[in-house]
């Protein structure tokens, strides 16, 4: 089952895409991750039609079983919180378009679901990532090293719920 993981944003959308294996070799494989990155630039509506756009070719490309995006529960910025949920409308969007169903976790459930503690740092969540997905290094930047844990933290969700 292939899974892709959305860590939205206006400049940088960070994105993982992983897919389920049987053990022995693990859980889980890498398949991509990087950043659909919008130039400043740009008005508004272009940002979003670009990340519309890039979204799209992924999620041609890869055929996700399941989209994986931050639950944004909470803001410091009204000036980041705004541009930030316009870019998760646009994504859940793209994936009701593509009839790729979506889950939500907030940060607490990713730390919960990768690290086994809500209040893990960010360091501790991204070596986690790095072991359960065999990768050399950590991924980079960290807006995709965090949609990487969204979609693990989906696989683990939709595993359990299966039963296997």
């Amino acid at each position: 089952m292939i899974i892709i993981g959305i860590d939205p944003g206006t400049a940088n959308t960070g994105y993982g895409i992983i897919q389920t294996i049987s053990k022995p070799k693990g859980d889980f494989e890498c398949l991509d991750y990087g950043l659909i990155k919008t130039s400043p630039l740009l008005n508004p509506g272009e940002r979003l039609k670009k990340i519309h756009s890039d979204l799209s070719v992924l999620l041609n490309k890869y055929k996700p079983a399941a989209l994986a995006v931050e639950k944004i529960y909470f803001f410091k910025n009204l000036k980041t919180a705004m541009p930030v949920s316009q870019a998760k409308g646009v994504i859940l969007l793209t994936a009701a378009k593509k009839r790729v169903p979506v889950y939500e976790f907030t940060p607490l459930q990713v730390k919960m679901g990768i690290v086994g503690y809500g209040k893990a740092e960010k360091k501790q969540v991204q070596k986690m990532i790095k072991l359960l997905l065999r990768l050399e290094e950590i991924p980079k930047p960290d807006d995709a090293a965090d949609a990487l844990g969204l979609a693990v933290c989906c696989a683990g969700i939709i595993k359990s719920h299966r039963g296997s």
